[in-house]
């Protein structure tokens, strides 16, 4: 065996046992997750509406789900009604929801996102309690719990290569994202969402534009609407509503509001896919949350949404579901990370 092949082994393994964690993944090869690999019959769609009510009493089940029962966050009274509220499944195995609820967000797009006080290119979300996290998929998801915010305006699509640009030229301190070729945004990709922001790039326009970035909770409201959907759309997932890794021949971002039809129940774009999004908070447990990580602390942000490169290649998932979260520590710039702004009224 070559030195050269030798190297790229080693250097895949390592990648491989320490790229998840670092990425905000912590579903692949999760010792406090053992579900997430698991194929057997629990997963099928036959029979995962019976599976769900016990999987520890279920045959079908038992192999998978028995080892986590003691890492799973207690379901205190004030969680537990949420399961019933929300009457809806996510197989992260199998990335398949059954068709519970088909209900189209779009029919309550324009009522929510029209508000008369609302600046240009913004929805305004009110105040009040809205469902956040899942108990269907990784520990830091969970658990499903009832969160309330103050009203806020948010950004209808992700700031673009030519927002970025204006903000460029008011300030002396920041240089341009590396890939712009000579400092000016590429040809033809004004509408792209910026990339290779970092957390104090994102902070620092959403200052400069009069705004702030959202908070997850926010970020996470009008992504999912009062309903708590799984996706901006709805519960049920579709190939067609987003910049996501499923799609053939993705390559990259594409231009802000290419798909309509994908909006969330405040009428916002691209809330799942195309690139990921920073938001004003720190990488830290759910309320109600028990179960241990190392990853947890303030020195990490978090980062919202999915985008159209994701670990689907690691095995751990789509992160396209609204609940779904990254993170990462905020000095860090990449292809895939981008952001939108809030705003109080």
């Amino acid at each position: 065996m070559n030195a050269n092949r030798l190297f790229f082994i080693l250097a895949f393994l390592t990648f491989s046992l320490h790229a998840p964690q670092a990425w905000g993944f912590q579903g692949f090869l999760h010792p406090k997750n053992p579900t997430l690999k698991c194929q057997t019959a629990c997963h099928q769609p036959e029979n995962i509406h019976q599976a769900r009510k016990d999987k520890t009493k279920n045959s079908k089940c038992a192999e998978c789900h028995v080892g986590r029962i003691a890492t799973e966050p207690k379901k205190t009274p004030l969680f537990s009604p949420l399961s019933n509220r929300l009457k809806k499944v996510f197989n992260p195995g199998l990335n398949i929801v059954p068709k519970l609820i088909a209900k189209p967000a779009l029919d309550s797009v324009e009522k929510n996102a029209v508000h008369s006080d609302a600046p240009p290119r913004m929805a305004f979300v009110p105040a009040g309690e809205f469902i956040m996290g899942s108990n269907e998929r990784w520990a830091d998801e969970s658990p499903e719990y009832i969160e309330t915010a103050d009203a806020f305006y948010i950004d209808l699509y992700e700031v673009t290569n030519k927002d970025y640009a204006a903000f460029l030229k008011s300030v002396s301190d920041r240089d341009p994202p590396y890939h712009w070729p000579d400092g000016a945004v590429p040809k033809s990709k004004e509408n792209h969402p910026v990339i290779y922001v970092n957390w104090f790039d994102a902070r620092d326009y959403c200052a400069w534009a009069g705004k702030r970035l959202p908070t997850e909770e926010e970020w996470e409201k009008a992504a999912r609407g009062p309903e708590g959907w799984i996706y901006p759309w709805g519960n049920i997932w579709d190939l067609d509503k987003s910049n996501n890794p499923y799609k053939p021949d993705v390559a990259g971002p594409v231009p802000v509001g290419s798909y309509p039809q994908g909006r969330s129940p405040y009428g916002l774009h691209d809330m799942s896919g195309n690139v990921w999004e920073w938001v004003d908070s720190h990488y830290l447990p759910h309320p109600g949350n028990e179960v241990p990580s190392n990853e947890y602390g303030k020195d990490k942000r978090v980062l919202k949404g999915g985008s159209w490169f994701d670990c689907l290649s690691y095995g751990c998932g789509l992160s396209s579901p609204t609940f779904n979260r990254s993170f990462f520590t905020p000095e860090v710039r990449n292809n895939s990370f981008g952001f939108r702004c809030a705003k109080s009224p």
